[in-house]
């Protein structure tokens, strides 16, 4: 089995492709960065002196701002005041743009991991077909699932790997454009179920990557499953990416009209929105998110080594 792994690890780095993602990536959050510094630079730094009174005028206005905003918008203003007043009752000064910072905003790059991986889980099985050393494949002494098995492990592992790169990339570039601020120590605040919940920094941004990671993996093992059916990279890749970009919008225009809408895998996906209090369908709880999510999780594998192990793969 080990030995499986190895030769897909060496097939996958063995690309030009691969470094293309990864150098790709790498840019995206230089270039993130520096976008970042001068719309920063723009702004006028927080005073340390008179913090107070310029949050509380900047709250005072943004009430005035709800009136009449559609309902859409509010939450999120809402949201925003909740916390500055909360700062300003618990002595909080907002801090200055850090590396903190930066690494939280680097978490929408996300979205682009999980094309890199959609890329390479549809391509992990469909291009042995394409490719025609499906049959030299599975004339070695490994049970098809063991096969399967490994090519699924070495998703896993890219995966992985393209998210320590992406929070490396993010750690690097904020350390250097906006410094490391007072580290981990740095508290940061949400407002969720009708509260302000005070947390440490670190432990949010860890929470943040791993959640967010949730609908890559599901995805994934999604373009997985229709490359091992289909045998098609093509249709893997396309069916996955337009999920991955429009699979949330779709869901939250079934979520405002019918209830089942809790049932489609991107009501569930988004388990941040738990942290913040706001599930795509009311009602909806973390636990059943989970268990959704496994149950689709086991109809994909389920679907995947069937039709592997039990079809013709040597055509």
């Amino acid at each position: 089995m080990g030995n499986l792994i190895v030769n897909e690890f060496v097939k996958i780095f063995k690309r030009k492709s691969t470094y293309a993602m990864f150098l790709f990536l790498i840019l995206i959050v230089v270039g993130g960065g520096f976008l970042t510094k001068y719309l920063n630079s723009l702004n006028e730094p927080v005073s340390q002196d008179n913090w107070k009174e310029e949050l509380a005028k900047e709250t005072e206005q943004m009430k005035k701002d709800l009136e009449g905003m559609p309902a859409s918008m509010r939450a999120a203003f809402e949201d925003e005041i909740a916390i500055n007043e909360y700062r300003i009752a618990h002595d909080l000064p907002p801090s200055d743009y850090n590396m903190w910072s930066f690494i939280g905003d680097s978490g929408t790059y996300i979205t682009i991991v999980g094309l890199f991986v959609i890329i390479v889980a549809a391509g992990i099985v469909a291009n042995e077909f394409s490719w025609g050393t499906i049959k030299s494949l599975i004339i070695k002494p490994y049970k098809r699932w063991k096969i399967l098995l490994a090519k699924y492990v070495m998703v896993l592992l890219f995966m992985l790997i393209v998210l320590a790169l992406l929070f490396i990339s993010a750690v690097a570039v904020g350390a250097v454009l906006f410094g490391p601020g007072d580290g981990g120590s740095q508290i940061h605040l949400s407002y969720a179920n009708g509260k302000v919940v005070e947390q440490s920094q670190l432990l949010y941004l860890a929470k943040s990557y791993l959640l967010n990671s949730v609908g890559v993996l599901l995805l994934a093992t999604m373009a997985f499953m229709i490359s091992t059916i289909f045998r098609s990279s093509g249709t893997a890749i396309g069916i996955s990416v337009f999920l991955l970009l429009a699979g949330d919008t779709i869901t939250s225009f079934f979520a405002m009209k019918f209830d089942w809408a809790k049932y489609i895998l991107f009501a569930n996906t988004n388990l941040m929105a738990y942290l913040e209090g706001k599930p795509m369908v009311e009602g909806m709880t973390m636990g059943f998110s989970i268990t959704m999510l496994i149950i689709y999780f086991i109809v994909f594998q389920v679907l995947a080594f069937l039709f592997f192990t039990k079809r013709d793969v040597s055509n």
